[in-house]
């Protein structure tokens, strides 16, 4: 059974830092790309990054481009993402998401997972 948990959530002021992790249990991340998207009160699940399952191309919503940064390890079957500079427009739930394919940079398709997502909350 696969399973992908989330951590590294919390309450920060706004300027400040999370890492954000994702383990991946009974899947073998080698062959998936991984991306990050976010889900804000109110709002719709949104994209935030991505990148292919070689770990060399990234990509990322232009609102977190130069402040978040994706990053993968595949020998622990973890998924990160360094966020810094957050503001209060960051705060959502924040899920990671595993995908047999990825097109356009941010379009996951086949086979694919989800965490259950950790809260980021962002004070001004």
């Amino acid at each position: 059974q696969v399973q992908m948990v989330e951590s590294g959530g919390g309450s920060v002021q706004a300027g400040g830092s999370l890492r954000l992790s994702c383990v991946a249990s009974g899947l073998a991340c080698s062959g998936y790309a991984a991306g990050w998207f976010r889900q804000a009160p109110g709002k719709e699940r949104e994209f935030v990054a991505a990148m292919y399952r070689d770990g060399d191309t990234r990509f990322y919503t232009d609102s977190v481009k130069g402040r978040f940064t994706i990053s993968r390890d595949n020998a622990k079957s973890t998924l990160y993402l360094q966020m810094n500079n957050l503001n209060v427009e960051d705060t959502a739930v924040y899920y990671c998401h595993a995908a047999q394919g990825l097109e356009g940079g941010r379009n996951f398709y086949g086979l694919s997972y989800w965490g259950k997502g950790t809260l980021v909350t962002v004070s001004s």
